[in-house]
């Protein structure tokens, strides 16, 4: 499991909740925030980003892997989501998408008045990765 101090859980959050000013969520006005921890301590953002067409939009976890990714990391320690307007949790596509890069990537968002803490591994039991893709 990543090893991730106190200092850089609350950075992390920190840097999701200062996200959200940059959402683009004019249909659900609906903030999303989200911000990633790469290997090397790197702390990379993203937004959730709405479309008229529903379906076109991105959530605000894949669009923090997707600027980390462009950027070229792709090893992953932690990812907080934040929203204000209350408890959220990563999506099952975004929790799918997340598990591509590591069942032990911590995961940190609000749930029933507390920061939970937990490896994606646990959000998604039985995902779908490489090994099903070479049986």
């Amino acid at each position: 499991m990543p090893q991730i101090d106190d200092t850089q859980l609350m950075q992390l959050m920190d840097a999701a909740k200062a996200s959200i000013r940059h959402a683009y969520m004019p249909y659900s006005n609906y903030p999303v925030g989200a911000a990633v921890l790469t290997a090397d301590n790197r702390i990379i953002a993203g937004v959730n980003i709405e479309n008229a067409a529903y379906p076109a939009g991105m959530c605000a976890e894949r669009v923090a892997l997707g600027n980390a990714i462009s950027q070229g990391y792709t090893q992953f320690k932690a990812i907080a989501v934040f929203s204000p307007k209350g408890e959220i949790s990563p999506c099952g596509v975004c929790r799918q998408f997340i598990s591509e890069f590591g069942p032990d990537i911590q995961i940190l968002f609000h749930w029933q008045g507390q920061l939970q803490q937990m490896p994606i591994k646990d959000l998604l039991p039985f995902s779908f990765s490489q090994t099903q893709l070479n049986a």
